[in-house]
């Protein structure tokens, strides 16, 4: 009997054909994590955010810088004596101090020499100014106890009695015009920021209901095989959070600049026209370490703001679609 063909082993060996690996394909975000209206929107809240810090940190600069002005004016009093030519001008100012400090709540008596008065003046009438040709009064400035003042009326009425050149100010007029410009300002401040987070709340609001409508099918499908609302709003949520930690970074870092070179700059010319302008209307530009803090409060409350309105609005949607799904006659009175 013939032998039967061995098999080929070349055949035997070759491998055999693997099939490729399945790869799951990654689920896309329900909300897309870049578009159009979340970069708007990212750009809103970096506006809104920077006219919140820059009007915390003005508001802030301007009640300091009206309470150390009322500090320093409540702290003194001046005495002002006007020339005549009967009167002993350096005695007159030596016995105005002295009766002054005669009076309880009065700690400290310095006189204004001429040499003093004369830089006074020399903004308006020039240097090398010779007070005893002009008809210039001389002043007496009495430091006072805030806590314990003296009796003003008869201070006044003593040194009207003994030197009757004398006048005494109290500067209550400017303390009262100082507080009512710090609480105006103070009001006009809070009111620009109210208006400021009505209006970044109710742009969010417009922001997650548009995005919310161009995910709708996506919404109303995991809604309807399960997913609960908590999860989609939570989606949202984290979304609408990441975009207002950019823009309100953004922002409040961009205050914190302009702050930051302003008071750089003050520091930088002082003693120079414009400086001395700027400082005389605005007072400094350093809002210091709690204005810092305040910027960085504004960005924490207006990223919760953002999150809490975007989980709210998306609630909301989400109970509308429940409703409407669950009345046909809801759906026919949309539809027609």
């Amino acid at each position: 009997m013939s032998e039967a063909p061995a098999p080929d082993r070349s055949q035997q060996a070759a491998p055999r054909e693997r099939k490729a690996s399945l790869r799951v394909r990654p689920t896309a975000p329900i909300v897309p994590p870049a578009n159009v209206s979340g970069n708007a929107l990212v750009l809103v809240i970096a506006i809104m955010a920077f006219l919140a810090c820059l009007t915390l940190g003005a508001v802030s600069m301007v009640r300091s810088t009206a309470q150390s002005w009322e500090s320093q004016i409540s702290r003194e009093i001046t005495i002002q004596i006007k020339p005549d030519e009967k009167l002993d001008m350096e005695k007159a100012l030596a016995d105005a101090r002295d009766l002054a400090l005669t009076f309880n709540g009065t700690t400290d008596g310095t006189i204004v020499d001429k040499a003093a008065t004369a830089r006074l003046l020399e903004p308006w009438l020039g240097a090398g100014l010779d007070l005893d040709d002009l008809p210039v009064p001389r002043l007496v400035i009495i430091t006072i106890d805030e806590q314990n003042p003296p009796d003003f009326a008869a201070m006044r009425a003593m040194l009207t009695e003994t030197i009757p050149q004398a006048y005494l100010d109290d500067h209550r007029t400017w303390v009262d015009r100082l507080v009512a410009m710090a609480h105006t300002t103070a009001l006009i401040g809070t009111g620009v920021l109210v208006l400021v987070f009505s209006a970044m709340v109710l742009t969010v609001i417009f922001a997650t209901r548009g995005t919310l409508s161009g995910n709708r099918h996506i919404v109303e499908v995991l809604h309807f095989v399960g997913a609960e609302a908590g999860f989609v709003a939570s989606e949202f949520q984290k979304h609408f959070l990441k975009i207002s930690l950019k823009g309100a970074g953004a922002g409040g870092l961009l205050a914190a600049a302009c702050f930051a070179v302003a008071g750089f700059w003050q520091s930088r010319s002082l003693a120079t026209p414009q400086s001395d302008q700027a400082t005389a209307m605005f007072g400094s530009f350093t809002i210091g370490y709690t204005g810092y803090l305040g910027i960085a409060a504004i960005m924490i409350v207006i990223a919760l703001l953002t999150t809490l309105t975007a989980r709210f609005t998306v609630m909301r949607t989400i109970y509308e679609i429940d409703l409407i799904r669950s009345d046909p006659a809801r759906i026919d009175g949309n539809q027609t």
